[in-house]
């Protein structure tokens, strides 16, 4: 799957890019990013909210979420040559692990799917064709899909929710520019700070939820791609 969604992305860049190279122009005000990016999540439990089903230690639980890698698309306007403002645009999956208690290293929400909704302001170093740049602004992370792992429907969840949150992201990368010819070469950092509670749901247990905590989700997100500003 990995590799056919980097191979999706590279066919992107390749059929858009020289599409439009006539238009190139490296001091435009749009920039469009072709990106295959690293999802790596680097959180764990904050609060275990409710333990009706007494599945983890509540003082120690945890978990974890696998990495992923997909393509994304960035979109940049500058209002200066050194000040701009980008959004991102992709869908990662995952699915989460739990790592202590009664069902340590077992799979316990199948299919998350998230689009980190994310804006931020960059501030561009003046260096001629190498442009690093920093960034920050919010972002919110849009649950889209999740579902309870067979292995917790067979102890009675019927369905699963993850929160979608609101966080901050911060970042740091470089574009090196072709030439003049509106094309570049980017390398791309984020680090996010944005947590969600996920809520396992069995009717048969007091108030209807087996188990509730806050995770803290924190990802790094690593980039890298082809630009094109015109």
């Amino acid at each position: 799957m990995k590799k056919t969604m980097l191979t999706a992305a590279a066919a992107v860049a390749a059929l858009a890019l020289p599409a439009a190279a006539h238009a190139g122009n490296a001091q435009g005000k749009i920039q469009v990013k072709v990106l295959a990016t690293g999802v790596l999540p680097d959180g764990k439990v904050s609060e275990v909210k409710n333990n009706t089903a007494g599945w983890v230690p509540t003082a120690v639980a945890d978990t974890s979420a696998n990495d992923n890698v997909v393509p994304t698309v960035a979109i940049e306007y500058f209002f200066t040559p050194n000040i701009s403002v980008e959004t991102i645009c992709c869908v990662t999956a995952h699915h989460v692990t739990i790592s202590s208690g009664a069902l340590k290293g077992t799979v316990a929400i199948d299919d998350v799917k998230i689009i980190p909704a994310t804006f931020t302001a960059k501030y561009h170093l003046p260096l001629g064709p190498i442009k690093p740049y920093v960034g920050v602004g919010p972002t919110l992370f849009l649950m889209i899909s999740d579902k309870p792992s067979a292995a917790v429907s067979g102890r009675g969840v019927t369905r699963t929710h993850m929160s979608s949150n609101l966080g901050v992201a911060v970042q740091g990368g470089v574009d090196v520019a072709i030439g003049n010819s509106g094309y570049s070469l980017s390398l791309d950092a984020k680090k996010y700070w944005v947590s969600t509670t996920a809520t396992f749901y069995d009717p048969t247990k007091a108030g209807g939820i087996a188990l509730q905590s806050k995770h803290k989700l924190d990802p790094w997100v690593l980039s890298a791609g082809v630009a094109y500003r015109f």
